[in-house]
């Protein structure tokens, strides 16, 4: 049997949630858009915007999607979660960089 290693940590981006349930998702489960849309309780358009990347997964269409695939809205909460960190990270990488650590005092210890 050939072993596989994988270098840590990966270096691609996390991937907006929508483009998993374009590609791996609705194929898997054989639901068009209008279906999709149907089924959540949404418009068609939004399922659109979800499945463009161009519209993040909100707490509400997380519960949505999570029951209509049976896994939940924590995954797809923290894979658009994971997304937005990542896209803020470098909009503000320049400022983050100019930002010094605060140093908290010493914690003493009180006796009773």
């Amino acid at each position: 049997m050939t072993a596989f290693y994988v270098k840590r940590p990966l270096r691609r981006p996390p991937i907006h949630p929508g483009a998993i349930l374009r590609e791996d998702v609705l194929p898997a489960l054989g639901l068009s858009v209008s279906e999709t849309a149907k089924r959540l309780g949404v418009s068609r358009q939004q399922v659109h915007r979800v499945l463009a990347c161009m519209h993040p997964v909100t707490v509400e269409m997380a519960l949505r999607i999570g029951t209509l695939v049976g896994n939940g809205p924590g995954l797809w909460l923290r894979m658009q979660q994971n997304h937005d960190l990542r896209c803020a990270e470098r909009g503000l990488k320049r400022e983050l960089r100019k930002i010094t650590r605060a140093k908290m005092p010493a914690m003493g210890g009180t006796s009773r």
